[in-house]
């Protein structure tokens, strides 16, 4: 299947990308997707799968063979009580400890970029580990307090203001530094590793219409249209606020090359309106590029492997192959 973020003559000049897999929640898909992905694109780059191998085994297809990809294997998982669909302490401490050797890895140079199966939330309570998600666990590990949330797929580009928030706490935290950032971070990544030279960005308002000019709330007044005239002198192609359903039809005209959005479902609910299985969420502001799937564990069809549908996985394999080599061009 061509990839949508497939690029011509992916590996001329630069030899072969060097891309780590982590397999999030050994009970979840992880396993499944990273099988049945790589079974289709292990010649694109060079793999490592960082997990438990016994749980990988059990889903791996037999044309796959162990010569095709590297795999570290943690060996944490007890095979005594291992069952997949399963909400465990055991198997979120086994998440994080993949994330942990990924880092090592990416840390050592011995590979170039970072692709992340699901955990879960969940599981990560039940052993008592405070991690809302990778982004924040990245930017706790690499000492990067502003990461940037873009999600994406073959039509959008947005990214975040805030991410995993009661929505009742949004206009709290939605802030002069915290709109700057998202919107600088975007602005460098949509030219370090998508190579676009003079990038255009939207922005969308908080409120129904983008308030009307106070009409709806004051957000757009008194965070959101400051923020855009302070940056319009350094980014000449910055525009907004519009309402929401707005910028996000713009964007997907092709107006903007990307939509900041201030709120988790403003940017989801378009994204999966498409095709869910081929979003992909990408990190901006970490010194390598890491992507991710745009769903979670799965753990209601875990036990039944060939219901795993690997193309999201393989769109955010695709992805950190393609931005890794835009940003070893410089």
């Amino acid at each position: 299947m061509a990839g949508g973020f497939e690029e011509k003559g992916l590996h001329q000049g630069d030899g072969m990308i060097r891309v780590a897999i982590t397999m999030g929640d050994p009970s979840g898909i992880g396993a499944s997707i990273t099988a049945k992905a790589l079974l289709q694109l292990k010649k694109e780059a060079e793999f490592t799968v960082i997990g438990d191998e016994w749980v990988f085994k059990k889903v791996r297809s037999s044309e796959l063979g162990a010569r095709s990809i590297n795999f570290i294997d943690l060996k944490n998982v007890n095979r005594k009580s291992f069952e997949f669909g399963k909400v465990k302490a055991e198997y979120g401490r086994a998440s994080v400890e993949y994330l942990n050797k990924a880092l090592e890895l990416l840390a050592r140079g011995q590979v170039d970029c970072l692709v992340t199966c699901p955990i879960s939330k969940e599981a990560l309570h039940k052993a008592h580990m405070s991690i809302a998600g990778h982004t924040e666990y990245l930017s706790r590990k690499t000492q990067v307090p502003d990461l940037v949330m873009m999600l994406l797929n073959r039509h959008l580009k947005i990214s975040l203001v805030t991410r995993h928030i009661p929505l009742s706490n949004v206009s709290e935290k939605l802030d002069a530094p915290a709109l700057t950032n998202t919107i600088l971070t975007t602005h460098d990544a949509l030219k370090t590793l998508f190579s676009l030279k003079n990038p255009k960005i939207v922005v969308c308002g908080l409120n129904p219409h983008a308030s009307d000019n106070g009409l709806f709330g004051q957000e757009e007044n008194r965070v959101i249209k400051p923020t855009i005239k302070r940056l319009e002198e350094k980014l000449k192609n910055l525009h907004g606020p519009l309402p929401s359903d707005v910028a996000i039809h713009k964007a997907f005209q092709g107006f903007y090359d990307a939509v900041i959005a201030m709120y988790h479902d403003q940017a989801l609910i378009p994204l999966k309106l498409f095709r869910e299985n081929l979003g992909v969420n990408l990190t901006l502001g970490l010194p390598f590029v890491r992507t991710s799937p745009l769903h979670g564990t799965a753990f209601d069809i875990a036990r039944t492997p060939k219901l795993a549908d690997p193309c999201s996985l393989m769109e955010a394999i695709r992805l950190a192959i393609a931005c890794t080599l835009n940003q070893k061009k410089g």
